[in-house]
This record gives structure tokens, C-alpha cells and sequence, in this order.
């Protein structure tokens, strides 16, 4: 089991490992250039390809347990590091169905972070940002082949499957680079925020299985992605708008630290 864990935790740690160890030695590193390419390139052929193959109590925390600006810290809460940590594991852990399960997950994180999320950050409805997600028209594309099980020409195929290649080891190399940039600010509230999203989502990712009736592969899948840090892309929404940027910073830095050190045991209740 222990060998088992490490397989799956290791190249995750070690990734997101190399990526804060280049930006502490001074290299350079485009955050924005391989951000740009992996959501507006690689992400959508990766959900392309997958498909192809196969927020009130949060409300409630942060407003009366934390007495703090909901447009500020509600989407700390919220929204879940899906993409860099929870697709990475789910595919160490459950293989090509695990990574298409947290590829589901994830699109649909993504649709409601930048549509929801964006909204709360301004402190207005964003509509139009519903059609520039590129997340979104993967999905859209996918489902015609879907549901006529029409297969792509080979070539196709691959182009797509090599693109979506790129998204596991670009987005854990930007988690490791993005965590080396920030810094901790106010350390008892970013302690507080990291585990209302770590505690909160694993008990809402329980509470849906049980609802639906889930098991298998998509019970756990589900729990995992549930369970993920608070999302990088919380402080770029935060620094935009001049949201408590710097907290937004710490309780992703915390709740990912707390994330790596509790993974082996979550990974073992749901194994």
C-alpha cells in the first residue's frame, strides 16, 4: 500500500517540486505564456479528447463564522485547485478513467469559476466571460462525437492527444512556480480559510455520493476533486480586482501544503 501511495503522490510532489525549485533559482518562467497555452490549447483538447473516449454554505462561513467580505473570500471557499493537483492525481491514481472522471469535474469547475467566480470577485454578473471559456467550447465540441460515436481521422486523434498531453506536467509546473511567488500574510486566517475549503469540500464530496448513490471509481474520483486546495486562479481573480489578494495568496499556500501532507491519507480512504 505504502509503494502504491508513493506512485501516486511522488510524481505530483516531485513536479510541482521542480517548478518552485526553477523559479527560487531565478530562471525564467512565462506564467502567463504556459497558463495561456494550457487553458486556451491543451486543456480543451484534453477535455475534447476524454469526453471523446468515454456555493450557499459557503456563503454562510464567511460571512458569519469568518465576518469577512463575501466578493472578497467567498470564492477562496468555493473553488477547488481542480486542474493542477485533482486531474494529476486522479490519473495516477485510476488511470485513463480516473483522468476522465476529474477531466468532467474539472470542466465544470471551470465553466462556474470563470463565470461564477469572476462575477463575485467584481461584484458583478459577467456574462459574456461564459463564451470566451475555453473550457467550455471543448465540451460543446465534444458532444456531437459523443453521441453519435463518430470516430476522428488518426490524425486528428493523435494532434489532440498530444496537445492534451501537455496539461499534467505544465499545470503541476506551474503550481510549483505560482507557490514560490506568493507569500504568507495573516497566517491564522489563511489557516482557517485552508481547511473550510479542505473539511467543506470532503464533506460535500461525500454528501453528493451519497446522495446519487455513487461508488467505484466516480464515488472516489468525486471525493478527490472535492477535496483539492483552494485554486490558484482565486489570486489572479483577487489581484485583478483588488480582492485581499495577499490572504487569497496565504490560503493557497497553506491549504496546499496541508493538502500534500493529508493526500496519503485521503487517498487511502478512498482507494
Amino acid at each position: 500500500m505504502t509503494g502504491d501511495l508513493f506512485a501516486i503522490v511522488a510524481p505530483v510532489f516531485l513536479t510541482a517540486a521542480i517548478g518552485f525549485a526553477w523559479e527560487r533559482s531565478g530562471r525564467a518562467f512565462d506564467t502567463d505564456f504556459v497558463t495561456g497555452i494550457v487553458l486556451t490549447v491543451a486543456t480543451p483538447c484534453l477535455v475534447f479528447s476524454s469526453l471523446t473516449r468515454l456555493g450557499v454554505a459557503g456563503a454562510v462561513v464567511v460571512r458569519y463564522v469568518f465576518r469577512l467580505s463575501i466578493p472578497s473570500y467567498l470564492p477562496t471557499v468555493m473553488f477547488g485547485n481542480l486542474g493542477n493537483m485533482g486531474v494529476p492525481l486522479a490519473f495516477f491514481a485510476f488511470g485513463d478513467e480516473g483522468l476522465a472522471l476529474a477531466v468532467a469535474a474539472f470542466s465544470v469547475h471551470s465553466v462556474a469559476q470563470f463565470t461564477v467566480g469572476i462575477s463575485i470577485h467584481a461584484g458583478a454578473v459577467h456574462a459574456k466571460q461564459l463564451i470566451r471559456t475555453p473550457v467550455l467550447w471543448g465540451v460543446l465540441f465534444s458532444l456531437p462525437f459523443m453521441f453519435t460515436r463518430t470516430a476522428l481521422p488518426l490524425w486528428t486523434t493523435n494532434t489532440v492527444e498530444l496537445l492534451a498531453s501537455l496539461v499534467v506536467p505544465l499545470m503541476l509546473l506551474t503550481l510549483g512556480v505560482s507557490l514560490a511567488r506568493m507569500h504568507l500574510k495573516r497566517i491564522h486566517r489563511s489557516v482557517g480559510f485552508a481547511f473550510a475549503r479542505l473539511l467543506g469540500g470532503l464533506a460535500a464530496g461525500f454528501a453528493i455520493a451519497e446522495l446519487f448513490g455513487l461508488d467505484g471509481i466516480v464515488r472516489s474520483v468525486l471525493i478527490l476533486q472535492s477535496t483539492m486546495p483552494v485554486a490558484i486562479f482565486n489570486y489572479v481573480f483577487a489581484l485583478r480586482y483588488e480582492r485581499e489578494p495577499q490572504d487569497v495568496a496565504a490560503a493557497i499556500i497553506v491549504s496546499t501544503v496541508i493538502s500534500f501532507a493529508t493526500m496519503p491519507f485521503l487517498l487511502i480512504l478512498i482507494l
